[in-house]
């Protein structure tokens, strides 16, 4: 795999130009370029850049609103429900989680569920706006059929990501994770890469594992069957039916607390995506002292990492160490972008008329 590494500046500008160039304002433009570039900080390639092609296409189509008209349809001291009206799910989750944060500083937790959204990026980025609140925060979305239920061949769940953070020392506990094997967009990185599936991650019209990424992703678009696993993989074995439970949990959160439709019913036919997303801001102050739990959490976390090794391992990471680390080089180095899609940013750069530096 070919990859180049671009300054963060430099892939910043582009991004917000493009967007800016499809007619959304600075600041939306900015809010999903932040979104964006969090996730290759913090390695998560998947959810990074490389996902402006599908949203430039989703734009050109006229598939997402390009001036967000969110609207909330219910609300108490704790809560809130937003209609999103399918405008980005990078805006409509920022104003939901700063909402649930506002009302936790208020009630002591805050919860926001969003319906009528899109694609809204890595559920992380949300839960890391409630740690200078000294907050944990929680995220997660519905997404696309894409998974297939332990026992089955057809495609009845989303990649549904779960995410949960709290502050502690020298690293938060960062934790953002899909409740399938693995996403969509690990699929596109994959089929960008010409590399084979490793065994377990998908199955084909049979519910038998299947390793190339392209036919996944083409059985996935056209609705036949076969998909990716839920976190576990094949069967009962080694917990697949977990993961399937986590995605339905995530379901039941997003989309049927906000009133969405359920992933299987969220194609119209119109090319919108109608994605529900939940966000919860806890003040653990209404528990506990906020500084001892903060304490408590920060050396459990270092026991884990100084507890004794596998055999041919130097390191224990906990959630969230990776990322900031990656994030702390990354901030140096650069954001390693594949080649393939440095061509799709040249092609965008073209259609739109405006500078790509790659």
């Amino acid at each position: 795999m070919q990859y180049r590494y671009v300054d963060v500046e430099t892939m910043q500008k582009f991004s917000v130009d493009m967007f800016l160039q499809h007619g959304l304002s600075r600041q939306d433009s900015e809010t999903i370029t932040q979104v964006l570039l969090t996730a290759d900080l913090f390695g998560i390639e998947s959810h990074g850049v490389q996902r402006l092609i599908r949203y430039h296409r989703n734009l050109m189509k006229g598939q997402i609103a390009v001036q967000p008209e969110i609207e909330v349809r219910k609300e108490t001291p704790v809560s809130a429900v937003l209609d999103a009206h399918q405008c980005f799910g990078h805006i409509a989750g920022s104003q939901a989680m700063r909402l649930a944060i506002q009302k936790a500083k208020q009630a002591g937790i805050g919860m926001v569920a969003v319906r009528n959204s899109t694609h809204f990026g890595i559920a992380g980025y949300y839960t890391a706006l409630t740690l200078p609140e000294h907050m944990i925060g929680i995220a997660m979305t519905n997404t696309e059929q894409i998974g297939v239920p332990t026992f089955g061949r057809r495609a009845m769940i989303g990649t549904n990501p779960l995410a949960f953070s709290m502050p502690a020392e020298p690293y938060p506990f960062w934790f953002d994770a899909a409740t399938t094997v693995v996403t969509h967009g690990k699929m596109e990185v994959y089929e960008k890469a010409g590399k084979r599936l490793p065994a377990g991650w998908a199955v084909d019209e049979s519910g038998c594992l299947e390793m190339d990424p392209a036919s996944v992703r083409r059985r996935i678009r056209q609705r036949e069957l076969g998909g990716i696993l839920p976190l576990g993989g094949l069967g009962k074995e080694n917990g697949g039916h977990k993961g399937y439970g986590l995605a339905l949990i995530v379901e039941i959160c997003s989309a049927i607390l906000a009133g969405g439709p359920v992933c299987i019913d969220m194609a119209d036919g119109s090319g919108e995506e109608h994605t529900s997303h939940f966000f919860a801001a806890i003040d653990y102050g209404i528990f506990c002292d906020r500084q001892e739990a903060e304490d408590a959490l920060s050396a459990y976390l270092r026991r884990i990492r100084a507890s004794e090794k596998a055999v041919g391992h130097q390191r224990i990471y906990t959630p969230g160490e990776q990322e900031w680390i990656s994030l702390r080089e990354k901030t140096v180095s650069g954001i390693p972008v594949q080649e393939n899609t440095v061509v799709e940013l040249r092609g965008i750069a073209d259609t739109l008329g405006i500078n790509c530096p790659l």
